[in-house]
């Protein structure tokens, strides 16, 4: 069996939030810990798939896919500074 890898973490919350934490664990039958890391854990997912998933509307969706199948032509502008960069690139 492995091991796995833990980490202290400490904090200090006024007693009412203890209590209430300590409160909710017993209704959901679990330690302080476990619904303490839980509730964390989820918590931290949330913030972090907010901040790495982009959502799109409906309309969103649609014109994104429209650009996708269908891009707008190259202006000529792009062209030339895609060529000028490729010779100062090479150039290095």
């Amino acid at each position: 069996m492995t091991a796995i890898a833990t980490a202290r973490l400490e904090a200090r919350i006024p007693a009412d939030l203890h209590a209430q934490l300590k409160r909710a664990a017993e209704v959901q039958g679990r330690s302080l810990t476990e619904f303490v890391v839980s509730a964390v854990r989820e918590a931290s997912r949330a913030v972090l798939e907010d901040a790495e998933v982009l959502r799109l509307s409906r309309a969103d969706q649609q014109a994104f896919a429209e650009a996708l199948l269908s891009p707008p032509t190259v202006a000529p502008a792009l062209v030339r500074a895609m060529a000028r960069h490729r010779q100062l690139v090479e150039d290095i």
